[in-house]
């Protein structure tokens, strides 16, 4: 018999998602005897925790592991899973209960967590890519959705001291503090597959997926089995130019500015001025008072079994 494995973060969603667990707890159940599942379950209570318990799965014989979360739980997971072997990851399967959401959007995963839940035993696999960073200190992840450096990273930095406003809406309020206080160009030496330059950017963005910040088509050509890492870069402008491309940004249609450059590639190697704030799909790779300032960045094809 098939094993799967659920994984809860109880802590998604600004500490919201424990309330809708137990609600989905008989439906899990049902679906996985349904499909003729074994199953099992572990909740999250430390940084970290997911990726270890991701990692130990092939071990104790589950062939589907299952995020329940939002985009830092599939992070986790994600780099767990890829600590195995390839022939020996089990598939992922997602359910959204974060404040983004935006891995189980590329995936295709209903945004209603009781959909997603049944469709995670009884989806189609699919393989795709992931996205690879490493920085001067020999550091290393992968990142699902979307890499951020620079303003969006501080965003996220802000979103997390917002536990009032959920969802999309605190995505935004952060934007909007960050466009007010933390307006800071970085100079940046940027080489790619077939590329080389130089610019003072505010925000650079790799994304596998099309979507980060629960909203922002900030890669909107993006696709998460292409092979591919498309990238979107926002050059120096005034505090009313950056607000004024909100709503393009929002609606993917920002890559036609001349303010914006865009491109696509395999491998990428950054070098900046100063030290860097960085995010890993919502989760903190180097936040205030970390020093790294170089980076390179890679794409895993096929990397990874979903099912969706």
């Amino acid at each position: 018999m098939p094993s799967a494995l659920l994984i809860l973060n109880p802590n998604a969603d600004v500490g919201n998602a424990w309330r809708r667990i137990a609600d989905l707890r008989a439906l899990a159940e049902q679906a996985a005897a349904d499909h003729g599942y074994r199953l099992d379950w572990a909740g999250t209570v430390y940084p970290t925790h997911a990726s270890q318990l991701a990692a130990q799965a092939a071990a104790r014989g589950h062939d589907l592991v299952i995020a329940i979360g939002g985009d830092g739980t599939v992070h986790e997971v994600v780099n767990g899973l890829m600590q195995l072997p390839e022939g020996e990851r089990p598939r992922l399967g997602v359910v959204p209960l974060g404040s983004g959401n935006d891995f189980a959007f590329g995936v295709g995963a209903p945004s209603e967590p009781h959909k997603a839940l049944v469709r995670a035993f009884s989806g189609i696999p699919r393989r795709v890519d992931l996205g690879v960073l490493e920085d001067e200190h020999g550091r290393r992840e992968f990142f699902a959705n979307t890499l951020g450096i620079g303003f969006d990273a501080v965003v996220t930095i802000r979103s997390h001291s917002l536990p009032v406003v959920r969802g999309f809406a605190m995505y935004l309020v952060a934007v909007l503090q960050t466009i007010l206080l933390n307006h800071h160009p970085i100079r940046f030496r940027f080489r790619a597959d077939n590329e080389e330059w130089e610019h003072h950017l505010l925000m650079l963005v790799f994304g596998n997926g099309k979507r980060e910040g629960g909203g922002f088509l900030v890669t909107p050509h993006a696709e998460i089995d292409d092979g591919l890492l498309h990238y979107a870069a926002l050059k120096r402008v005034s505090r009313l130019q950056f607000l004024s491309l909100l709503p393009a940004v929002m609606k993917g249609q920002h890559t036609s500015s001349p303010h914006v450059r865009t491109g696509k590639g395999k491998n990428f190697t950054l070098e900046a001025d100063r030290p860097l704030h960085i995010h890993a799909d919502g989760e903190i790779f180097a936040g205030f008072g970390t020093n790294v300032r170089r980076l390179r960045i890679g794409v895993a094809p096929q990397a990874l079994e979903v099912v969706v």
